[in-house]
């Protein structure tokens, strides 16, 4: 039988998925402009201005709360559907 899934574990590693990701992309749009996501992160991310390091912070913070509760929403259904299955 398979193990459930631990929402801490998860919801750490999604969190840090998505910062390292918001990082990288934040890069990109500093070393190629033309191709920035930055209207994206402005519609996204409540109070993000570009760039400032109080935003760059939120931006931070927001993206991985984002993958946290993506965690808090699947691991849930995840292991009921598991335990049913």
């Amino acid at each position: 039988m398979q193990e459930k899934l631990s929402m801490k574990v998860l919801g750490m590693s999604l969190g840090a998925l998505s910062s390292i990701t918001y990082v990288l992309c934040v890069l990109w749009d500093i070393a190629f402009p033309r191709y920035a996501m930055k209207g994206v992160w402005l519609k996204l991310l409540p109070g993000f201005t570009w760039l400032t390091p109080g935003s760059f912070v939120l931006g931070l913070v927001e993206t991985f709360l984002a993958g946290v509760y993506v965690a808090v929403v699947f691991v849930p259904i995840y292991n009921y559907l598991l335990e049913r299955g």
